[in-house]
């Protein structure tokens, strides 16, 4: 039996199942807070606990799935072609937005982590919780920080902002289908994006378009308060 747990076979159907579950759940209650990502992992955290599964024997088949994050980001790109009018027509806009989304992000974390004494450690671990897995790991590896943390902050804030990103667009009254993707995206990565598309292609599109731009600013931004001794 230990044999068989310790597969990376294993590890993946467990995984897929518990999103399939998640996604069930999601379907049926129609509630936002019951996320299928969110509900997944209480799913694969209970598994784990009660087999008693070394995360080091799950970790074989989850890389797995790892392998196919990049690919599916850049599907986005498909509805961002079909809306690419939306960019030429308001590109300063959606740019500025960008921008200002990834500044308030960082000095968000960087005034909270001085406020609550985080260590320099800890600081540059949580500085990429908006941007995307991938990026979010590399930038968390320049700046010091610790990559399995990163990783945790990126999923908390990308299933907060797909569970509360409609919501408060609209207690803002924020109604244009291109300041809602480029909010999203910007905030809440590709997890938040999975949200953008129920609420409309272009929100989809833009929202996909924002990961991108999101995570080069962040990158550029991060890097030079970095060298300057901000964290």
């Amino acid at each position: 039996m230990k044999e068989i747990l310790a597969t990376p076979v294993f590890a993946l159907l467990i995984s897929l199942l518990a999103f399939e579950i998640g996604i069930f759940v999601n379907k049926k209650t129609r509630l936002a807070v019951f996320n299928p990502l969110m509900l997944a992992i209480l799913i694969v955290i209970g598994i784990l606990i009660v087999f008693k599964i070394p995360l080091e024997d799950y970790k074989k088949g989850g890389d797995f799935i790892s392998l196919f994050l990049t690919p599916a980001t850049v599907i986005l790109a498909v509805p961002l072609y079909k809306n690419i009018h939306s960019l030429k027509k308001d590109y300063v806009a959606i740019i500025g937005g960008v921008i200002m989304g990834c500044i308030t992000a960082i000095l968000s974390i960087w005034l909270m982590g001085k406020a609550f004494g985080l260590s320099p450690e800890l600081l540059a671990s949580l500085i990429p919780k908006s941007i995307t897995t991938p990026l979010g790991i590399e930038l968390s590896n320049q700046l010091g920080g610790i990559p399995s943390v990163t990783v945790a902050a990126i999923v908390i804030t990308g299933i907060v902002g797909a569970v509360l990103a409609p919501a408060l667009l609209k207690v803002l009254g924020i109604k244009d289908k291109t300041a809602k993707g480029i909010a999203i995206g910007t905030s809440a990565h590709a997890l938040g994006t999975t949200k953008a598309v129920e609420l409309g292609e272009t929100e989809g599109a833009m929202s996909g378009l924002a990961i991108g731009l999101a995570g080069l600013v962040t990158v550029i931004i991060a890097t030079i308060l970095s060298r300057v001794g901000l964290f």
